[in-house]
């Protein structure tokens, strides 16, 4: 008995990791990867809807709905009756706990109050099972995509952002430019339908809760060797690892002045609208604009990943800002000089010429009478 406890055991874990794994994909695939407690939970109400799924289940099938939740067999002692009890009570809990979820994912200046916040709780009820059938439905989708990677040993990578409002198209756009400026000719289209159908689906049962998370179409930029998928709040990228290297410093290193944040915290965004109205201006208003940006940069009190993403932004835009002071200047510098400058630079060319002719001329004369007082009578 104890070697069985022990292989279900590790079938538990390995079926956990997998599941896990599984979950990740499909919600990466329904809305990028989200940052921060966004993230964590999607995750949470993902796995709520298959538990919700398990616990209907298990009214009628207590038995295998508490392996399936469990790993362990129901005891003997136990009824089946409490069982089903136990599944009907989390049956009716779960979606209700998953329309909270929504809510709290909705932008504080869009979340329901009073009357609106109790039927956007009590929309978790669709909501959740739409989001079953959906994580099932990506969980393969993704699985598949996994193995077409692995097939063409292409890696993954994302770069988060999150895209202003009403700044979708502007950022796919800056993003197609800046790849093929890289030499990654790429096209823009439409997502496939099994990648962005879901969404919208989540989306309109949920009462648009998710709008932030949910682009009015998704876009897919294809290249040779690169698949890039652009959601409101990730930029997932899939390929060799060349082009893929390639275009995630593209990404990062021109994609300044696009309508979207590179990071999370309100503090750093704030300093990134600071560096962004920076990159259009210029002479010494643009110097004491920089200077108040690297003070308070000093005292950005964020975690260190999103500290650097705003310090290179700024060296970004100092750098165009000097680029154009020098386009500039040299223009002027290599401009013809006035008429007498020139006609003074010209006389006197003449002269150091002359008087160089006369030195050379004396050295041989000097070596010529030299050499005739040294010969031999």
């Amino acid at each position: 008995m104890a070697i069985i406890g022990s292989v279900f055991a590790m079938l538990g874990r390995f079926l956990g990791r997998l599941l896990n794994a599984a979950l990740g994909w499909a919600t990466i695939l329904l809305f990028g990867k989200v940052e921060g407690r966004r993230q964590l939970f999607l995750l949470v109400m993902a796995i709520g809807s298959l538990v919700w799924v398990v616990t209907l289940a298990g009214i009628v099938l207590p038995d295998i709905a508490t392996f399936a939740l469990t790993f362990v067999p129901v005891p003997d002692f136990v009824d089946d009756t409490w069982i089903r009890i136990a599944m009907l009570a989390a049956s009716a809990a779960i979606p209700l706990l998953i329309g909270m979820g929504a809510v709290v994912l909705t932008d504080k200046e869009r979340r329901p109050q009073g009357g609106g916040l109790v039927s956007a709780v009590l929309r978790g009820y669709p909501f959740t099972l739409v989001l079953a059938v959906t994580i099932v439905f990506l969980g393969v989708i993704a699985g598949a995509r996994k193995a077409r990677s692995l097939m063409k040993r292409w890696s993954d990578a994302h770069v988060p952002v999150i895209v202003k409002p009403g700044g979708y198209d502007r950022v796919v756009a800056d993003l197609e430019s800046v790849l093929d400026a890289a030499g990654l000719d790429v096209r823009r289209e439409a997502a496939p339908a099994v990648l962005s159908l879901p969404a919208h689906l989540l989306d309109a049962v949920a009462g648009k809760s998710l709008g932030g998370l949910v682009p009015d179409r998704l876009m897919v930029l294809k290249g040779e060797g690169l698949d890039i998928l652009v959601y409101p709040s990730d930029i997932a990228i899939s390929g060799s690892k060349d082009r893929l290297a390639r275009a995630r410093a593209a990404i990062a290193s021109k994609l300044t002045t696009s309508p979207a944040y590179l990071t999370t915290t309100a503090e750093a965004e704030r300093l990134e609208d600071s560096i962004t109205a920076l990159a259009g201006q210029g002479g010494r208003e643009a110097d004491l604009k920089l200077a108040e940006i690297d003070r308070r940069l000093e005292r950005l009190n964020v975690p260190f990943d999103e500290w650097e993403t705003v310090y290179r932004e700024r060296l970004q835009v100092e750098r165009d800002l000097l680029a154009r002071r020098m386009a500039t200047i040299r223009p002027a510098e290599s401009a013809a000089p006035p008429e007498g400058q020139s006609r003074r630079a010209g006389l006197a060319g003449w002269a150091i010429g002359l008087s160089s002719a006369a030195l050379l001329a004396i050295d041989v004369l000097l070596l010529l009478a030299r050499g005739r007082r040294t010969r031999p009578d």
